[in-house]
């Protein structure tokens, strides 16, 4: 491939940040990346540990933008759940159009598009951002790739607020009654990014459809976290309107950042999470990460030791040396550390686990999309409906 650097933007996000995960994999394989972070913090200095370049701009800034990209042939492109979202994507287009020789857009988007139209939008703005954006993208004439991932295991809902409420008396409080959803780890979102930057070819004017390995109600979700912890996780089916009312509002999160976060809450209660895709699996070649193997790998989160089962192992060991290499093979600086200060370290959101979650500790929030089983598309074609199980609620825009 080409030797020039590839830009990774959002590369600094503290939770769920995929951005930062794909400088990791890419790095781990001797590629040259250049990260755009909008700030020189220590997560800055985590990225340059890794040997990446790291250049401090505004995704909003065409300056800025003009200045990470130039020389640069392949782009990802990502940006936290947040107002100038659909601000962003135009101006890394425009600047990508003007530049020439981009071969590849790497596009991060949500699943909830494969089922957006102009007459079928969500209330939540960051949704329909998401689908103006790759409208825009697509319009541009560069080679985009769009990958829309479900909700991720590094969201709020399964991972610090589980936490939270795991620690507190072993239970996970979440509104969506009996409804069925499919999280994916961001480390296999970002395999599979990586995997399009080094080899982009069979992949531009592709739309890749990302889900966890299966699909599965919130007793079941509980189940999986009991069998990785070891103890007894039980869901509390709480009521929408206390969510909504109470629950929700104590988070302290942004508005625009809440608004996202009730219409999530609402299509999940509704079965519009129920989806299930297996492009994961034949980009990668191998399954993805489960919830209890994602729980069980991350005792520090939710407070036990874990217990790793003999095939969770073996998934782990038979990853293609990307998840673990930064285990096998550790930069000189993290030599004789211990594995939770290593974590701590390529990945700040880890250290957010201990502290009280309000608008101050929020940099990123988890893509997140709506409805049921999906199939592949162009970017320039609708999705085919009828390829959805029938056992599954109807399709419907929502409300």
């Amino acid at each position: 491939m080409s030797q020039s650097p590839i830009l990774v933007t959002g590369a600094a996000g503290r939770i769920g940040g995929v951005g930062g995960e794909v400088v990791d994999i890419l790095r781990s394989r001797g590629l040259p990346v250049r990260a755009l972070v909008r700030t020189d913090d220590d997560r800055a200095e985590a990225l340059r540990a890794t040997g990446a370049e790291v250049v401090v701009g505004d995704l909003t800034r065409a300056e800025d933008v003009a200045q990470a990209l130039d020389g640069c042939r392949r782009l990802y492109f990502g940006m936290s759940v947040s107002a100038p979202y659909l601000e962003a994507t135009v101006t890394a287009a425009a600047v990508a159009r003007e530049l020439g020789g981009l071969e590849a857009f790497v596009n991060i988007s949500q699943l909830t598009v494969s089922q957006m139209s102009l007459l079928a939008m969500t209330d939540s703005l960051q949704q329909r951002m998401h689908w103006l954006g790759e409208q825009a993208l697509n319009w541009s004439g560069l080679p985009v790739v769009h990958v829309r991932a479900t909700v991720f295991l590094q969201h709020f809902f399964f991972s610090q607020w589980a936490a939270e409420s795991i620690a507190k008396d072993g239970t996970i409080r979440l509104p969506f009654g009996d409804a069925r959803t499919s999280p994916i780890d961001t480390r296999d979102v970002a395999e599979v990014i990586a995997a399009v930057l080094e080899h982009p070819e069979a992949h531009v004017g592709q739309v890749i459809e990302l889900t966890g390995p299966k699909s599965e109600d919130m007793r079941a979700v509980a189940a999986e976290y009991s069998e990785a912890l070891g103890r007894t996780i039980t869901y509390v089916d709480v009521p929408m309107a206390e969510w909504r009312e109470r629950e929700l509002p104590a988070r302290g999160l942004p508005e625009h950042v809440a608004s996202h976060m009730k219409t999530m809450d609402q299509l999940h209660a509704d079965n519009r999470y129920d989806r299930l895709t297996h492009d994961f699996e034949a980009i990668i070649g191998r399954p993805a990460t489960s919830i209890r193997e994602y729980v069980a790998k991350h005792p520090e989160m939710f407070g036990s030791r874990g217990r790793t089962s003999p095939d969770t192992d073996f998934q782990t060991s038979n990853n293609q040396g990307i998840r673990d290499d930064r285990h096998q093979s550790r930069p000189r600086h993290l030599l004789g550390r211990s594995q939770p200060e290593i974590a701590g370290h390529l990945h700040p959101r880890s250290k957010l686990a201990s502290i009280p979650l309000s608008a101050s500790a929020i940099s990123w929030i988890a893509y997140t999309p709506r409805l049921d089983r999906l199939s592949r598309s162009s970017p320039r074609e609708p999705p085919d409906f009828h390829a959805f199980r029938e056992d599954r609620l109807p399709l419907a825009p929502s409300p």
